[in-house]
């Protein structure tokens, strides 16, 4: 890929690594500002339940940042190779270089960088995204990169995934994102609600929404680890080939939702077994009618008038 004046061709705008999305950037600072206001306004909540808030909040920001976040993820599924390997169509031109594919919910990414970087008097460094969103066509995409003249090597993996491709890969790919997106999102929903039943007086009912936050990202995990049904499509690229494996993402994914399983269990535990640790810990104060408060006197009303009748003294007495 030669500069002209300085700009790369076929590429108006700067591009991004592999895995940045302008919406995750937004999410991770979205997030990152209510941690930094919380963290401002903990001093001035006092005594020990400063530590409880301080845990509470930030495993409750952390728990909806990733739900959110994953969606605009480009590493659930990754492979990367390292191969010398043919350039460009009707050239018998070789380079060796780097190819990376990460596969994402809303399409693949393809990178490729040359070792070194400046080779065939060229700069070897692409990254290209192919999305099949809903609104997106893949297929029209992939033509785009054809009518380009992109490189081999992206052109070849970009092809596995076409609709017409007998891999089979992009509707296994296609519906297991979709699937995972719309139970990730029903996960972020249910995770507003438990913050909500959290702060009421009956937190069980929080507990139940942290364990069905879990069930849902779990679901997610399941909806993509479905991939695995797809017959194995061996992608040879030059001498070496690229194998794929499951990304941060997923890994990411699996844990948050072990986290809310076990968090919504001991909530719910502690409410049956010990609910008054469990309201300290969500810092809601338990009142007890029934009994006098420690350190209370007894007040004493008599009322004098009564002797003017000869009436017994008639005494009233309450606990403040």
């Amino acid at each position: 890929m030669t500069l002209w004046n300085g700009v790369l061709p076929f590429y108006p705008q700067s591009r991004h690594a592999a895995g940045f999305s302008v919406p995750l950037l937004i999410v991770i600072l979205v997030f990152l500002i209510l941690a930094a206001s919380f963290l401002l306004i903990l001093p001035g909540i006092r005594g020990n339940s400063r530590w409880f808030w301080l845990v509470r909040v930030l495993l409750s920001l952390f728990i909806g940042a990733e739900t959110v976040a994953l969606h605009f993820a480009a590493a659930w599924s990754v492979g990367r190779v390292s191969t010398n390997t043919s350039y460009k169509a009707f050239s018998t031109a070789r380079v060796q270089a780097h190819i990376g594919l990460h596969v994402g919910l809303d399409g693949i990414n393809i990178t490729l960088t040359g070792t070194p970087v400046q080779q065939l008097n060229e700069t070897i460094d692409y990254n290209e995204f192919f999305p099949w969103r809903f609104g997106e066509n893949y297929a029209a995409k992939y033509a785009e990169a054809l009518e380009k003249g992109l490189p081999d090597p992206i052109l070849y993996l970009a092809e596995k995934f076409t609709p017409s491709s007998p891999c089979g890969l992009h509707r296994q790919y296609r519906l297991a994102g979709h699937y995972a997106k719309a139970t990730l999102w029903m996960a972020f929903c249910l995770w507003v609600v438990s913050n909500v039943l959290l702060s009421m007086p009956a937190p069980v009912y929080g507990g139940l929404g942290l364990l069905l936050t879990g069930a849902f990202e779990l679901f997610s995990v399941f909806a993509f680890a479905t991939i695995s049904n797809v017959p194995l499509c061996p992608l040879h690229l030059g001498s070496s080939a690229l194998i794929t494996h499951y990304g941060a993402a997923f890994w990411v994914t699996l844990a948050t939702g072990i986290l809310c399983l076990l968090l919504g269990g001991a909530v719910v535990s502690l409410h049956y077994a010990r609910l008054s640790a469990l309201r300290t810990f969500l810092d809601q104060s338990v009142k007890d009618y029934g009994s006098p408060a420690k350190g209370s006197s007894p007040l004493i009303l008599k009322n004098p008038l009564h002797k003017q009748f000869g009436a017994s003294d008639l005494t009233i007495s309450t606990n403040l």
